[in-house]
């Protein structure tokens, strides 16, 4: 009992801080299960279900608002899914070293890119050949996709490539590629999010490896965490939204590059 009242006090932190930011935190979960002893297939589906959770609570908080794009997530969701696809497959081509690698250099990059600055109302006045209208919070920004569509790509390449969900990447995809505001695709991210954890945990499930005793509760944590963090994010500038997301992300890096390193020595 103890052991699960420290899992759900640090797992509410971090549900509440990745979804103000639209990043997840699957990997956090899994790594705090995997620290209670939890057995590592078990964390995993767990931690799928209670990405799930708190993301669809958010994805309610977003869509309450306005801030969700649905066009936007179709568009960005199945170029993402078709290219991680051919990532998993190329990724056997590096080695584990290289693969932590190119994960942390992905996450420095997009801490950096969160950083610039967007012209937002360059994005609102401009239509050109190619694009689509994109509606958020009663204003419609008009998204390149010469430029949006080929940034997905690679995002979903990279994602796959090194077996993630995307989160860290979902967000800075669709600021600076589709110029939408930092609340849209916090909002928009929050509902790609739900889906691939939805499809991750339903993988883990079939095999036996789904345990209520722990997921149910933890669950119940997320989807506070996720309503608190939906709520915060709204009343949060997005410059500061942006600052929360770029440091989150060099920290990650930092822990990948160090857990790299020190595997490689191991090996």
């Amino acid at each position: 009992m103890t052991s699960l009242m420290v899992v759900s006090s640090l797992i509410l932190i971090v549900s509440v801080a990745m979804t103000m930011v639209g990043k997840g935190g699957g990997n956090f979960y899994v790594v705090i299960l995997a620290l209670a002893n939890v057995p590592m297939h078990e964390a995993a589906t767990t931690g799928q279900f209670i990405l799930f959770s708190a993301s669809i609570a958010a994805m309610a908080i977003f869509q309450k608002n306005k801030s969700v794009s649905w066009k936007l997530a179709v568009l960005i969701g199945t170029s993402t899914a078709l290219s991680a696809l051919l990532g998993g497959y190329f990724s056997h081509l590096f080695s584990g070293l290289s693969l932590k690698m190119i994960f942390a250099a992905m996450l420095f990059i997009s801490g950096i890119v969160m950083l610039v600055p967007v012209s937002s109302s360059l994005s609102r006045t401009r239509r050109r050949f190619g694009s689509i209208s994109v509606q958020s919070g009663g204003e419609v920004y008009p998204v390149d996709l010469l430029i949006a569509l080929p940034t997905a790509v690679l995002a979903g390449f990279g994602s796959g490539m090194v077996g993630v969900s995307g989160g860290s990447f979902l967000v800075p995809l669709m600021v600076l590629a589709c110029r939408v505001p930092m609340h849209t695709a916090v909002g928009t991210a929050s509902t790609l999010i739900a889906a691939t954890a939805l499809m991750g945990f339903t993988g883990h499930a079939v095999q036996g490896d789904f345990n209520p005793s722990w997921a149910v509760p933890l669950a119940a944590v997320t989807i506070l965490g996720g309503i608190l963090g939906g709520r915060l994010s709204l009343k949060t500038k997005p410059k500061h939204l942006k600052q929360l997301f770029a440091y989150t992300n060099w920290l990650a890096a930092v822990f990948m590059i160090v857990n790299a390193l020190q595997t490689g020595r191991g090996g």
